[in-house]
């Protein structure tokens, strides 16, 4: 029978061995192994990009790469974590153009140099009709700053980076992985959960709820729109309402956190302080009531929608 990606992720991940190293494994934004290291764990995060999915044939070389590290950094991102190394995996068809390919490599280059990370090696092969590039990170984070999806606690308020929805009109190759903003709230607040949003803030705030048990209630008028998002729906008539596409457009690649309610105003003029050019929103709370709502201001209503999601 048919699956969307993540019942497949779920059927075939059901079962598998594990050993003593394995802190976490899938169900979160990074594997977490105790590598015997005395303070921290090493985090290891692999994504991929395929031409035609993630991005256009004619897309600039430079940019394909920037954006295929930038998924894994993103990821590594949302634990806190700093990524250390990467390997690439190329999948070239018969005609692929060597040149092409360099300048893909200059763009996954320039944005691993920027973050301190050193692209060691990897694989080609080929790949009929199409490119696609695999990324694998390792990096690292203190036992005590490594943020997993399931500690939302119920009264927690519910963070959001930047602007969402648009993404894929403008910025998808362009984004900037949000690790030193990651690191910088858990050095300053006891974050409770937190993950990047790839696949719309709809379908990744539930992988938070699902993880740890609770629900979430969103004020309408709070979720941070981006402007790409409120011009294409004036100028297309099939497209989304803008809110709807700040819920379930994905390719945003922001982070969403929670943390007590007691610390949402420090959190956000400490914020204001140390990143003034990302916007930070607190967009709604968690309760414990299961599922996603939404608030208008008048009524609340639940959210049935769902971000992206492959093979659906």
């Amino acid at each position: 029978m048919p699956m969307n990606e993540f019942e497949l992720i779920d059927f075939l991940t059901a079962g598998l061995s594990t050993n003593s190293a394995l802190v976490k494994g899938p169900g979160d934004d990074c594997a977490v192994l105790d590598l015997g290291l005395p303070d921290r764990w090493v985090l290891f995060k692999t994504d991929a990009v395929v031409e035609g999915i993630h991005f256009r044939p004619d897309a600039e070389p430079e940019r394909i790469g920037h954006k295929a590290m930038a998924r894994c950094l993103s990821d590594i991102a949302a634990m806190s974590g700093v990524a250390v190394s990467a390997v690439v995996t190329l999948a070239l068809p018969a005609n692929f153009d060597p040149e092409r390919i360099r300048r893909i490599y200059a763009g996954m280059d320039r944005l691993a140099a920027r973050h301190g990370v050193a692209i060691s090696g990897g694989e080609t092969t080929s790949n009929p009709e199409r490119l696609l590039i695999s990324v694998a990170v390792m990096g690292t984070v203190e036992k005590a700053r490594c943020i997993f999806r399931s500690g939302a606690k119920v009264g927690d308020a519910i963070f959001v980076s930047g602007e969402l929805g648009g993404s894929l009109v403008s910025r998808h190759l362009d984004f900037e992985p949000r690790v030193k903003e990651g690191r910088w709230v858990t050095e300053h607040f006891a974050i409770n959960s937190m993950m990047d949003v790839s696949d719309g803030l709809a379908g990744d705030l539930r992988h938070i709820l699902t993880a740890s048990g609770v629900g979430a209630e969103l004020m309408s008028s709070s979720i941070p729109i981006s402007r790409a998002a409120r011009l294409r729906s004036r100028g297309e008539s099939s497209a989304k309402s803008p809110l709807l596409a700040a819920l379930t457009d994905g390719e945003d690649f922001e982070l969403v956190f929670t943390v007590a309610s007691k610390d949402a105003v420090r959190v956000l003029d400490g914020w204001k302080q140390s990143f003034p050019e990302t916007r930070l929103t607190c967009v709604g709370r968690i309760t414990d009531k299961p599922g996603l709502r939404l608030h208008d201001g008048q009524k609340i209503i639940e959210f049935k929608g769902a971000g992206f999601t492959h093979f659906s």
